[in-house]
């Protein structure tokens, strides 16, 4: 196992190592000149050399490299142009919000779209399994930007049940000011017991959650058909069903099990989507994480918030490579072989 995990951990050693590199050269390729993002189209020539200098722009390619590598060791991910502040700091913020944005969706996903395939494959065959696959099917297929705006004129323009933007109703903050805690004010209510910010806030969650969900559902119910119909069908799953044992049984303990390792593989590939996804949900929301910043970003063309944005979305995704991979050689020793 140690051998295993050592052989994991270089290989994602080396992911981050091509990704730095990676993305150091790609933002270097842009079109546009960052000392006028940050100083400002009317600036003049000698105000533009001042701020190549105070950000490295004149110096080698090489040296910029090193000085990069230098930052990301000790933190330092440079000053964003749009924002003027460190970007670590920017990053700090905004990256909470979003991780247990896509966090919830991803569990919300796993308790609606698990079930769902386990009756796919219960009744295959059926209009169940079918309805099924044609649920599955819509989910993994829609747009996401064009189901965020359906969510948006059904449950507010039409119903009127939810909230159409921003993480909770800041009128509140007069009759029950919120204290921050992590920086996310859901779990900033939670944890402070401050209930009528704590359930506001779950309502504005509502929508955004199931816009990212919407693909993970889908992909999670086709993956657990596809894998528990495959198990179903081995010899020790007929051999435990002529037993006697009652489907629950034979379902949960005997074909489920051995299910899970192509699921847990699932995971970082629809985390990756859905964060991909929370980019462009966040902008139709309003909601201040780390889509929106890196929306302005782009715009901005501000260079170090893009290296750094692409970096920690790298780093988070090579960590949950890594998780999985040990996960999956738990579960299943032949993994390790």
């Amino acid at each position: 196992m140690s051998r295993y995990i050592a052989s994991r951990t270089t290989q994602a050693l080396g992911v981050v190592l091509g990704v730095i590199v990676l993305t150091f050269v790609i933002a270097r390729l842009i079109p546009g000149d960052p000392a006028i993002a940050y100083a400002g189209p009317r600036a003049s020539a000698e105000e533009l050399a001042a701020v190549r200098v105070q950000f490295g722009l004149d110096l080698p390619m090489w040296q910029q490299f090193v000085s990069y590598v230098n930052g990301i060791l000790h933190g330092d991910l440079g000053i964003s142009l749009h924002t003027k502040r460190p970007v670590t700091s920017d990053l700090i913020q905004v990256l909470p919000t979003t991780l247990v944005l896509v966090g919830i969706a991803l569990v919300f996903a796993a308790i609606v779209g698990i079930p769902l395939g386990v009756a796919a494959a219960r009744w295959h065959g059926s209009f169940g399994d079918v309805a099924a696959k044609v649920i599955a099917i819509l989910m993994v297929s829609m747009p996401v930007f064009w189901l965020a705006i359906l969510l948006q004129i059904v449950f507010f323009s039409r119903l009127g049940w939810l909230p159409v933007a921003g993480q909770y109703d800041s009128a509140l903050d007069f009759s029950s000011p919120l204290y921050t805690v992590i920086g996310v004010p859901v779990i900033d209510a939670l944890l402070t017991g401050n209930w009528p910010i704590f359930f506001d806030a779950a309502t504005h969650m509502v929508l955004p959650v199931c816009a990212i969900a919407a693909y993970p559902i889908g992909a999670v119910a086709m993956v657990t058909r596809g894998s528990l119909l495959e198990n179903l069908g081995d010899e020790h799953v007929r051999m435990v069903r002529s037993l006697g044992f009652s489907e629950f049984n034979v379902l949960g303990r005997f074909a489920l099990r051995p299910s899970l390792n192509p699921i847990v593989s699932l995971i970082a590939l629809v985390f990756a989507y859905a964060l991909t996804n929370s980019f462009i949900v966040e902008s139709v929301f309003n909601w201040p994480g780390l889509g929106s910043y890196a929306v302005r970003a782009f715009v901005a063309l501000d260079i170090p918030a893009i290296l750094g944005i692409t970096l920690v979305v790298a780093l988070i995704y090579v960590l949950l490579n890594l998780i999985v991979d040990l996960v999956q050689g738990v579960i299943d020793p032949r993994v390790r072989a």
